[in-house]
């Protein structure tokens, strides 16, 4: 055994005095274009003459942790907290990504040697010649406990390669989750907005309703008097209808956005309900930084860049391949015709020797495969480049689109004070028999279609600047982002049970 322990020691340190080397390329993040300008194209600071929304000061700090807290709606934060802890599709990322990190110790293990111990019974039976040339049958037992051990030193990278490919596979992940979680805070977001705007439309079209009733009864009473006709009350009629149509019709959109929160949430539909309360937010002022901060703060950018890291060492773990790999085995234990003496020392048996492997001839599989995880990597640096400019092409879509909202609104707002005016004139016209029903109803219909613009242009607004927070990367920066250290860390325990 003396004799075993030293070979197992020698080939351990001749092993360990050989695993510095590491084939394969080294990684250095591939560029992407950036703009130079020190402010985005569509910023309102680049349009000074511009009234209305306007972004944060220049020097003012970027977006950090619970970023819905800035439109100042309490509701809405509550709301966001309770997504944070029970929305399910966040927790299927966030499984995903303890899946990953356990990926990375399986690969480690291919550090360490494989040890295995077991225990057998045999029985056999042959023919045995004694001297005078009888031949008879005997039976012989056999009692092992055999103990093996195995270990293929990582000489030229392979399980390292492996290792940096699976910690850069976790980050990726871990930059999903967080992608993901934005995801699901900005659709809550832009969901309660759009429910404020239902309850906003909803008062719009209950007060129409009500306008149209007043004016039914007026057509009625002229009627009755006889200083109008009876087309003038079917008319009337039509419109109040067409009005409490529209107005029922509004809770349908209602209803299923209530239902999206509640799904969001993590709750049935059937148990959650919000109360109606008007739209009173205003896009407020979003400090959008530099575009050159951008690459820092969006986590799908930080995926894109992980994901070539991950080619990169996969391409690693192929050129390992075209070396030599050696296994350095041994075995021992015990093994007796009888189980009393199993333990004797005259029962001991131990076996060891290394082995090397080389492949002469694979058809050019090695060389296929290395360029089937160059092709990746290549496809994984272009994914980068594009995840970069559809960042930058989302930021400036969503600083125009509020921006130039804020100058429709006041124009809607222009628009329906007029038709407020011009409904009120011609409602007194028609009362003193000037002018007919016919005249009363176009004005009707135009103050209708200006309230309603109003409103949808402010859903509109306020949605927008949701998703320039979105498309801003939130409260996130990539020094969130868990380092290979951390993606390697077993987690706790209560993350590595099974979910009742």
């Amino acid at each position: 055994m003396t004799k075993f322990n030293s070979a197992v020691a020698l080939a351990g340190v001749l092993g360990l005095s050989l695993v510095g080397c590491v084939v394969g390329p080294h990684y250095h993040k591939p560029s992407a274009s950036t703009p130079s300008a020190p402010s985005y194209k569509e910023s309102p600071t680049n349009f000074q003459d511009a009234e209305g929304w306007k972004v944060a000061s220049p020097h003012d700090d970027m977006l950090h942790g619970n970023w819905w807290e800035i439109f100042h709606q309490p509701e809405l934060n509550d709301l966001e907290q309770q997504l944070n802890i029970n929305n399910q599709t966040i927790k299927v990322y966030f499984e995903n990504y303890l899946a990953a990190r356990a990926v990375i110790r399986e690969t480690r293990a291919q550090y360490y040697p494989t040890a295995t111990v077991g225990a057998g019974f045999s029985r056999s039976r042959s023919a045995v010649t004694s001297n005078n040339g009888t031949t008879t049958s005997k039976a012989f037992n056999e009692f092992t406990i055999p103990a093996d051990v195995s270990w293929a030193p990582d000489l030229f990278g392979r399980v390292r390669n492996a290792v940096r490919s699976a910690q850069a596979a976790a980050q990726v992940s871990a930059a999903d989750l967080e992608n993901e979680r934005l995801l699901e805070q900005a659709t809550l977001a832009e969901t309660y907005f759009e429910i404020r705007g239902q309850d906003q439309l909803q008062k719009v079209l209950d007060e129409t309703v009500k306008a149209d009733e007043d004016v039914l009864k007026l057509a009625v009473a002229r009627y009755e008097t006889g200083t109008d006709d009876e087309v003038s009350v079917d008319q009337a009629k039509q419109t109040l209808e067409s009005a409490r149509a529209d107005a029922t019709n509004a809770g349908i959109a209602r209803a299923q956005y209530e239902h999206a929160i509640a799904t969001l949430l993590g709750k049935t539909a059937t148990d959650f309900t919000l109360p109606v309360l008007p739209l009173t937010a205003e896009p407020p002022a979003i400090p959008t930084g530099t575009p050159s901060q951008l690459l820092e703060r969006r986590p799908d950018i930080a995926a894109a860049e992980r994901q070539m890291a991950e080619a990169n060492a996969t391409i690693g773990v192929g050129y390992a391949a075209f070396y030599p790999s050696v296994t350095l085995s041994a075995s021992g234990g015990f093994a007796s015709s009888a189980i009393s003496k199993l333990f004797n020392a005259s029962s001991r048996v131990w076996s060891i020797g290394p082995s090397i492997s080389e492949t002469i001839f694979d058809a050019g599989l090695r060389r296929a495969t290395i360029e089937q995880y160059v092709a990746t990597y290549n496809s994984d640096v272009a994914n980068y480049r594009q995840t970069v400019l559809a960042a930058f092409q989302q930021v400036e879509d969503y600083l125009a689109e509020t921006r130039l909202l804020s100058q429709v609104i006041r124009q809607d707002q222009a628009a329906t004070d007029a038709a407020q005016k011009a409904y009120d004139l011609e409602k007194g016209r028609y009362e003193t028999g000037i002018d007919p029903y016919l005249t009363l109803l176009t004005t009707q219909t135009a103050l209708l279609a200006t309230r309603q613009a109003l409103v949808l242009s402010q859903v509109q607004q306020i949605s927008s600047a949701v998703l320039l927070v979105e498309a801003l990367g939130g409260g996130w920066d990539v020094s969130q982002l868990p380092t290979p250290a951390q993606v390697t860390e077993k987690p706790p325990a209560d993350q590595r049970t099974i979910q009742q």
